[in-house]
């Protein structure tokens, strides 16, 4: 695996500017809309049912989010999967508080009986109360997990879907080939939104390349990349916050490459 090869992402997405429609929740709108952006992509935020199927058919990428989540929103999220489907958009689920309440959890793994998802990016804890493990998830946080790896590898065959467990290192696997990225800064837990941004800024490199794992990878990479470039002269999370949108436009190729930290394995880990 040549690691350069995940810089070709940020072009592709700053050329490209692929429409992700997002039915996120209402937390953080503003702040996925406005990452969106300062990537490059061009972001659609809207939930409704009457017209989420149609959004999605113009859309290059769907992100799904149960943040804020509703009976009619749980609908809405599987018309706009089915479009998407049709169309062969990828799709990607981000379980937000999977594991805390028994509606969450069963919402998302309705939506994961009905819409064939490419990729599922959340905790330790979400991911791995879907795949039936005894974890423990308080609000929309996991506590206690130093075992990504394992959870990611076992929530990947189980689910058979690729996912992404993302945490103090991100595991992004199949089950049988892994990436783990360790960019990424602490501030990063103190803005509302910034996992959820991660999911539509992973959506976007998705919708621009081939590989779900290569794509989703170097978006995660990246992501962490602007983290530590924003955290450099913004200690505190509201000027953090500021500087990250700034830097999500900024960081090129050159500086993503020069702190970029990925290492690819086709074992399992143990």
């Amino acid at each position: 695996m040549n690691m350069s090869n995940l810089s070709t992402y940020i072009e592709r997405v700053r050329e490209r500017q692929p429409l992700i429609h997002n039915i996120t929740n209402q937390v953080v709108i503003n702040f996925t809309a406005n990452g969106l952006y300062a990537l490059g992509a061009a972001p659609v935020m809207t939930n409704a049912i009457e017209e989420a199927a149609d959004m999605a058919s113009n859309a290059d990428g769907l992100l799904l989010n149960i943040g804020t989540l509703s009976s009619p929103q749980v609908e809405a999220m599987i018309q706009a999967g089915h479009a998407a489907n049709q169309r062969n958009i990828p799709v990607i689920l981000d379980p937000v508080g999977a594991g805390a309440t028994t509606f969450r959890t069963e919402a998302a793994r309705r939506i994961l009986d009905n819409v064939n998802v490419s990729l599922i990016r959340g905790n330790a804890g979400e991911i791995g109360s879907l795949a039936g493990l005894d974890v423990k998830v308080r609000g929309v946080d996991s506590e206690g997990f130093h075992d990504f790896g394992d959870i990611a590898i076992h929530a990947a065959k189980q689910l058979q879907i690729p996912v992404a467990v993302t945490g103090e290192k991100d595991v992004i696997t199949d089950g049988k080939q892994t990436f783990i990225v360790e960019n990424g800064h602490s501030l990063l837990t103190k803005v509302t939104g910034a996992g959820c941004l991660l999911s539509s800024v992973t959506t976007a490199f998705i919708a621009c390349g081939t590989d779900i794992l290569e794509s989703t990878a170097a978006a995660i990479s990246f992501y962490g990349v602007v983290a530590e470039v924003a955290a450099e002269n913004n200690p505190g999370p509201g000027s953090f916050q500021m500087a990250f949108l700034d830097a999500l436009h900024q960081v090129d190729v050159d500086t993503f490459l020069e702190k970029m930290k990925v290492i690819f394995s086709k074992e399992e880990i143990k």
